[in-house]
């Protein structure tokens, strides 16, 4: 029988329930009633059973979860309804799973009291279409796309893109950085990636084994310690699987571009026990920069200017009097004459051209997890995830710098005669091939834990490990000192020819200067933790409830590279400063208060909830921290809650960060100057990472209002406003320091103007030190300072919105809403001197509106699903003039279909997946680097296009 209209919508927020012990068939019914959902169940199947009382705030299917424990039946959800069935394919019932821990709370069944939650369980993640568990959460509204993502390796260092040296891929919520978003993997932190640990790679995360994510919107710092500044993103995995699966996906953008998954799950259950076991496999190919014309050096097609580098082949001679000489084509090198030469011309060539806007990538994924009860009210359980991903992708040369060729090259040519060195402007693509970095990323992760049921309270203590190591190999890079002394060799038969128009030189000559890298990184995290929970007394509204927990963690990151670049063998490098283990310890204590509730609710007091949590942390290397944090949930009538929090958070340093100069590049550069008689100025930047670096703190408030109004069935309204204010937030300029001359207002605490010779003097003889300009010391005007470093103040605000609808159309479920994410500020002081400036709508930083529009409908055994994901316009300020960037918008389209075991034995589901659907190209953006430009914004958009991709699912 159906008990309750339908209200079904993609995310479905949480409610208090005080349900008592009765009937399973009353207690159905008052949750349908409750939640406003359809729920079916036979009579005859909950006549003779009885369920547990229910009290908490909780999920329609969490809430199902608990009251159907133990009773041997299930549920399964079509379209807008839920039906409980007599059957468990797929699902382990009892045990002590059945009690439920929420993101955001340490306590069971409370949930995260006055703050926002967002949660994409199994049936929206398969209804979006999207086959990675990095693509699912980038298409969040609140997401930020910059900071550590495949797309943007190469395009900058900005939100620690610079740290991405796997190819990895991170989210960035609030646009506040990868490292301030805690990723936990079923509630446990998991080993971190990237140079120096600064994020969780996501694409170790094989989506088909995700059960459901739960983001946390919210600081959360007083339950979960640091990182959890912008909010935490808890990834919870297939543990309650019974039976087998098989997935496979295929998968083409236009061609040029194609993906391949292919995925098993196994779970089984007995009696006090089940056991999970999971395997995917993911291969995609390369996206070559040729195939995309918006991955350019030369913006002139645009309407821009021609950034193409000087570095080309043919290439170009600097005379000892500094004048340039084009090369020309059309000739080897073996005669060139100084009349042939091409005089004030400087050859160009665009170095993405030979580059992967993606790189190739293949990926095996292992889980597994285990429950046993070892008695009445002993458990043992214990998850653990293993990934190796390789990659391969076409790269950037590596720091260009011109050669200098002595008189004694076998084909040394002068432009003007005065039998001097000349430097030559040379690009070696086309003798090495291109710069190529390959290597191989694996993660592991595992938990073990015990759990005790004393009376009402619930004991747990478990330990993790993780560890991510990371290599690769950069090839193909001309090594310095051999190639000097090959461009001073006199012999026509093994001296180096920098002069012609292709390949001249002995191939024997290239094998030997041809250099590389290896680099090796390691991230290892240990925790042991226990906690405590449960009831302290009873209030007429309900359980005061109490959770008490200590953890201990250490973590440590190792470093270790071979360079064969500017040494005649290979060398052995470190990194000088790195700290050592890390050594972590905190308690925690976070109480929940039932005010009023259905036993003593009053006029405008139906329901109120209050929350207070506390956890105190100490770190071994940069000191303490207490953070608070309040939560208040109010309900006036039915259908209408009210919440609000407030919470303080701390991030410690990355260890990177705590090098100093180890992990810095110096260099001067040729920056834009309006002060200036000729419009530039010649400066030295700093880039890289300031030596006093100390942690960063925060204070978050969100208030937000859920309707779900009785008197409108299937609809949904959730709107939350919040504000994030940091200070001493570390972060970096760098990306921006093209206009620190032009916008002084802003950057001039970071201007040094006519530095004293002796400063000049020590940067230009540091380790770190490169002039591919050759820019003397004499000329250069000015100091910037690009480091990061702990800018003064970071705010943040804004309000998140979702808005859903669903009823029964054309005899099946229609449902549609939009979820998106307003900014209302983000303004960053960038030192205690200079003003707090809006950067909201530019580039490098989020836009003010990002949100996913939805429509589905599902009738049977069939479904169509439509998207629509807007971008908001914003302002580029990197160009002399801004420039106006507009909004994009792209559209998604999922088609499905189940088919019946008479088709199929056994059943299979099979959807057609469209992303992009109308192949819309990112717009132009002037986007320059120090190494490079584009013409478009890896952080706002995807490079890829059209993609299609077939899907198909087998139970068994």
């Amino acid at each position: 029988m159906v008990v309750a209209p339908a209200a079904h919508a993609q995310e479905r927020g949480r409610r208090a329930y005080d349900l008592p012990s009765q009937p399973l068939v009353d207690a159905v019914r008052a949750l349908a009633l409750q939640s406003g959902e359809t729920v079916l169940i036979p009579s005859e199947l909950g006549s003779d059973r009885r369920a547990p009382a229910l009290s908490g705030r909780y999920t329609v299917e969490e809430a199902l979860e608990y009251l159907l424990a133990g009773s041997g039946l299930t549920y399964a959800r079509s379209g807008g309804s839920y039906a409980v069935t007599s059957s468990r394919p797929n699902e382990v019932t009892g045990g002590s799973d059945a009690h439920i821990l929420v993101t955001g709370s340490r306590i069971r069944g409370a949930g995260p009291v006055g703050s926002p939650l967002i949660t994409l369980d199994r049936a929206a993640i398969e209804q979006s279409g999207r086959g990675t568990t990095q693509d699912i959460l980038q298409s969040l509204p609140q997401n930020f796309g910059g900071g550590a993502n495949e797309a943007t390796l190469g395009s900058g260092v900005r939100n620690g893109a610079g740290a991405n040296t796997g190819f990895g891929s991170s989210i960035n919520l609030r646009g506040l950085g990868t490292s301030s978003t805690l990723v936990l993997f079923n509630g446990n932190r998991a080993a971190l990636g990237g140079f120096s640990g600064v994020f969780a790679d996501l694409s170790l995360v094989p989506a088909s084994i995700i059960e459901r994510v739960e983001i946390l919107s919210d600081g959360a710092s007083a339950i979960y310690g640091s990182d959890a500044v912008a909010g935490v993103v808890n990834i919870l995995f297939r543990d309650r699987f019974v039976g087998a699966e098989s997935r496979f996906r295929l998968g083409t953008a236009d061609g040029d571009y194609e993906e391949l998954q292919a995925s098993q799950l196994y779970g089984k259950a007995w009696t006090g026990g089940h056991l999970v076991l999971a395997y995917q496999y993911d291969q995609r190919g390369r996206l070559p920069a040729s195939d995309r014309s918006f991955v350019t050096e030369n913006l002139t097609p645009y309407g821009g200017l021609d950034y193409r580098s000087t570095y080309a082949n043919p290439g170009t001679i600097v005379a000892a009097n500094g004048a340039a000489f084009g090369i020309p084509r059309g000739q080897n090198g073996m005669a060139l004459t100084a009349a042939q030469l091409l005089p004030g011309v400087t050859n160009r060539e665009d170095a993405r051209r030979y580059t992967d806007v993606l790189p190739r990538q293949r990926t095996h994924s292992f889980y597994g997890s285990f429950h046993q009860d070892l008695g009445a009210r002993l458990s043992l359980y214990g998850q653990g995830n293993f990934a190796r991903r390789s990659y391969d992708a076409r790269w950037l040369p590596l720091s260009n710098a011109a050669v200098t060729v002595p008189v004694t090259n076998a084909f040394y040519v002068d432009p003007i005669g005065t039998r001097q060195p000349v430097r030559v402007l040379y690009s070696f693509i086309r003798d090495l091939g291109p710069v190529v970095q390959r290597g191989d990323v694996q993660g592991y992760n595992g938990t073990v834990g015990l759990t005790r049921e004393a009376g009402a309270w619930r004991l747990d203590a478990h330990g993790t490990y993780g560890e991510q190591k990371e290599r690769n190999v950069l090839a193909n890079a001309p090594n310095r000192a051999r190639l000097a002394a090959a461009l001073a060799d006199p012999g026509r038969a093994t001296a180096y020819n920098v002069f012609g128009d292709g390949s001249f030189t002995n191939p024997a000559t290239i094998e030997r200067i041809r250099g590389s890298t290896r680099n090796t990184t390691s991230y290892r995290v240990f925790a042991a933790a226990g906690k405590a929970d449960g009831p302290l007394f009873a209030l007429p509204a309900g359980d005061v409830r109490l959770a008490l927990g200590g953890e201990y963690r250490t973590e440590r990151f190792r470093y270790a590279a071979i360079t064969d670049i500017n040494t005649l063998a290979p060398t052995a490098v470190g990194l000088s400063g790195l700290p050592g283990t890390r050594r972590i310890s905190a308690g925690y204590a976070e109480l929940f208060l039932p005010v009023f509730g259905p036993s003593n609710r009053r006029t405008a007091l139906e329901r109120l909830e209050v929350s207070v949590a506390g956890r105190y942390e100490h770190y071994s290397d940069v000191g303490t921290t207490t953070n608070p944090k309040i939560g208040l949930a109010w309900s006036p009538i039915g259908g209408v809650t009210a919440r609000a929090s407030y919470g303080r958070s701390f991030r410690a340093p990355a260890f990177t960060e705590l090098v100093g100069e180890a992990n810095s590049l110096y260099q001067p550069l040729l920056l834009n100057d309006l002060a200036s008689p000729t419009g530039t100025s010649k400066v030295l930047g700093l880039f890289g990472y300031n030596p006093d670096l100390g942690p960063e703190r925060a204070s978050t408030w969100t208030a937000g209002l859920d309707l779900r109004p009785q008197f409108a069935p299937g609809l949904s309204i959730a709107a939350t406003w919040f504000s994030i204010s940091y200070r001493d937030r570390i972060a970096s300029a760098s990306q921006d320091y093209a206009t620190f001359l032009t916008n002084r207002a802003i950057y001039g605490g970071l201007v040094t103007d006519t530095p004293d010779p002796a400063t000049l003097a020590r940067y230009y003889t540091s380790r770190v030190f490169s002039n591919p300009l050759n820019i003397p010391a004499s000329d250069i005007v000015a100091i910037i300072d690009g480091r990061t470093t702990n800018l003064a103040t970071v705010t943040v605000r804004g309000i998140d919105f979702d808005l859903g609808y669903s009823t029964a159309l054309g005899g099946g479920a229609l449902a549609a809403g939009i979820a998106g994410s307003y900014l209302t500020r983000f303004a960053q002081q960038v030192t205690t001197t200079s003003p707090s400036a809006s950067v909201l709508g530019t580039l490098g930083y989020p836009v003010d509106l990002r949100f996913r529009g939805r429509l589905s409908w599902t009738q049977g055994r069939f479904n169509v699903a439509a998207f629509a994901n807007y971008t908001g316009d914003y302002i580029n300020r990197v160009p002399a003039v801004p420039q106006s960037v507009p909004s994009w918008t792209t559209f998604d389209l999922q088609l499905g279909v189940a088919l019946s075991d008479r088709i199929v034995p056994g059943g299979m589901r099979l959807s057609v997946n469209a992303a992009n659907l109308f192949d819309r190209n990112p717009p132009f953006v002037i986007n320059p680097s120090a190494a490079s430009t584009l013409a478009y914004d890896p952080e706002k958009a995807s490079p890829i296009g059209r993609t299609i991709a077939v899907q198909i699912t087998k139970p068994w």
